[in-house]
């Protein structure tokens, strides 16, 4: 085995290790102990964050302690299965989000499953969407990013927007984005026992606690079958290691034939947000998220 397959493998392990310990069953425990991995990893001198709060939503703007880009920012919506997640986990890649692209970045809090189960998630981000209009800023002054779940969410506003024949963000950029709640990718199988952080169970119980008895086709709830004509420019990031592997691609391919500019990179050896750990694939893509960025917004 060469020595950065060797590498990966080791990275994979420990990350399977460490997944282990958040993922717990009981789901407050599980989110409890994802905020502590976020204060944890997430922590950086670089970047300075100031708390808000609207309509019962909390959120976080992230800023670089240095002089920055104030036109354009990132709209981030974090992962975590709509079931768990927060501004505070998803620190371990708004702060690099930030410091990278030297924009300001807004995470925010939306309700979770079961306890809100869709369209809480999506109205919540409607709402921090309206909020940034009210602020003054214009629909293309932003792009909107997020990973996971958080990219299902992204490409859901953006949905929701097109269909209320609404401005559109100026980008959307989406890590291992979750597209497809009726799981018909086959990385499902194929990336089943290679996977260190998603399996099937998890997937399934997190359609269950946010879109029981729905639709699973509807394009708000699994994006993959939506209509993309007219969408702006969109960057995908995904590992060859993930089931959700074909989330990405097939949408991708879906992008392509409906003529939107969009651009995929398949990172080999890596798994489910893997942008998440301090390592140095971790920073080269997020360098990529930052050119991806600066070219849409020349």
């Amino acid at each position: 085995m060469p020595n950065t397959e060797k590498k990966t493998q080791g990275l994979m392990n420990l990350i399977k290790k460490v997944h282990g310990t958040v993922e717990n069953v009981d789901i407050e425990k599980h989110r409890q102990s994802q905020d502590y991995f976020g204060i944890l990893l997430g922590s950086n001198k670089e970047v300075s964050i100031k708390e808000i709060e609207l309509e019962g939503i909390h959120g976080e703007w992230i800023s670089v302690n240095r002089a920055h880009m104030k036109k354009y920012i990132i709209l981030y919506c974090h992962g975590g299965g709509y079931s768990t997640g927060s501004s505070l986990y998803a620190r371990t890649l708004t702060t690099k989000l930030a410091t990278s692209t030297s924009m300001d970045v807004l995470c925010f809090d939306y309700r979770l499953a079961p306890e809100h189960p869709y369209p809480a998630a999506t109205e919540d981000a409607m709402k921090i969407w309206n909020y940034l209009m009210l602020l003054g800023y214009g629909a293309r002054d932003i792009i909107v990013a997020g990973d996971s779940a958080g990219g299902n969410m992204a490409l859901s506003l953006v949905m929701k927007l097109k269909m209320e024949n609404r401005l559109l963000p100026r980008g959307i950029m989406l890590m291992s984005p979750w597209t497809d709640l009726t799981s018909s990718g086959k990385s499902h199988i194929t990336k089943a026992d290679i996977d260190p952080v998603l399996n099937a169970n998890y997937i399934n119980e997190m359609i269950e606690n946010y879109a029981k008895g729905e639709n699973l086709k509807n394009p708000l709830i699994s994006p993959l079958f939506g209509s993309y004509e007219g969408f702006p420019p969109t960057y995908i990031q995904v590992g060859s290691n993930e089931i959700l592997l074909n989330d990405s691609t097939m949408l991708h391919k879906k992008m392509v034939k409906e003529n939107v500019s969009v651009k995929i990179d398949v990172f080999k050896g890596m798994w489910h947000v893997f942008q998440m750990s301090p390592f140095k694939t971790a920073y080269e893509a997020m360098d990529k998220n930052a050119e991806f960025i600066y070219d849409i917004c020349r």
